[in-house]
């Protein structure tokens, strides 16, 4: 999606933390010409060093109090545990008037976290891209990856509706959808849509890796059987995944005893033969698969189209 407009919606942008999501905004705002300055900062040296050489940005710092020194838009795309670090390292160093964003899929814990270390002269929106593969680091981004997914924002009480307005625009200009939610609701639409079930992958995978009655080489050989696609959710990056689970646990909690209940019920239909009741829970399930598909959300091929377009497959996100 070629962005509209020719003037840039920010002047400086910086990007904190240049894994799969902050590199693909690097180089989608770079594409569309979201932004004439874009900073990159990175704790880490090497990855730093190899943003550099990707090109992903114009300026480079190890210190993000550096890094967001008259930036019109500040973005932290680190694991939301990191994100209290962060504020409190640059809140100092940010000018009047700048927005500052993440891409956190946990919002109530981010804002906690955040909002006592930033400035009052300053626009805080959170903000979640739905969107990932479960590739991590500078080299796993693309343009596309936020094409068609959507972006949530979840401002606080008396937000700036202009700032507002340029973040949509700015993701809009990215190829994101977007929406906005209160954000407690949004942690618990994302603990059911997104968390619950990679800790089910995870767990199942290492259930797998557990029995002793299946070799290592009978999972690989069979895992087409529906494991396989299991094994991609549980290959996401474990930063994000842990402080995920500790910082939306209370939703998260809730969730995983609804699903224990379900499971339950699903244990005993198993159990006393009710092939009505497996029936007609099998028949639901794959109307909301094929729903999906109808709101673009997936593609509609065999194999899932995973071999033709598995990177723009919402998996999971390297925050």
């Amino acid at each position: 999606m070629a962005h509209t407009e020719t003037k840039p919606v920010f002047e400086k942008l910086t990007l904190i933390g240049i894994g799969l999501i902050g590199s693909s905004l690097a180089r989608v705002a770079r594409k569309n010409n979201l932004a004439s300055h874009i900073s990159i900062s990175s704790r880490s040296e090497s990855t730093l060093v190899r943003a550099e050489e990707l090109a992903l940005g114009d300026s480079y710092y190890q210190d993000a109090a550096d890094a967001v020194v008259d930036a019109d838009c500040v973005i932290a795309c680190v694991p939301v545990g990191a994100s209290e670090t962060i504020a409190r390292n640059i809140g100092s160093s940010l000018k009047s008037g700048a927005i500052v964003s993440d891409v956190g899929s946990v919002k109530r814990a981010v804002i906690d976290q955040m909002q006592p270390h930033l400035p009052t002269n300053i626009h805080f929106i959170p903000a979640h891209p739905v969107a990932g593969t479960e590739k991590s680091g500078p080299d796993a981004g693309f343009d596309s990856l936020f094409e068609n997914r959507w972006c949530i924002l979840t401002p606080l009480e008396n937000t700036n509706v202009d700032a507002l307005n340029k973040l949509s625009t700015f993701w809009q200009g990215c190829g994101s959808n977007m929406e906005q939610m209160e954000p407690d609701h949004h942690d618990l639409v994302l603990a059911i849509t997104s968390h619950l079930p990679h800790l089910i992958a995870y767990n199942i995978v290492g259930t797998a890796n557990d029995l002793e009655t299946v070799t290592s080489s009978e999972v690989l050989k069979y895992s087409a059987g529906g494991f396989r696609d299991f094994t991609r959710l549980a290959a996401s990056d474990p930063t994000m995944w842990r402080d995920v689970c500790l910082y939306n646990k209370d939703a998260l909690l809730e969730m995983l005893s609804r699903f224990s209940e379900d499971l339950s019920a699903l244990q005993r239909a198993i159990r006393w033969g009710k092939g009505d009741q497996l029936f007609d829970l099998f028949t639901h399930t794959r109307g909301i698969r094929r729903a999906i598909i109808d709101a673009g959300q997936e593609v509609d091929a065999a194999d899932f189209g995973r071999q033709n377009v598995g990177q723009t497959t919402e998996i999971s996100k390297d925050e």
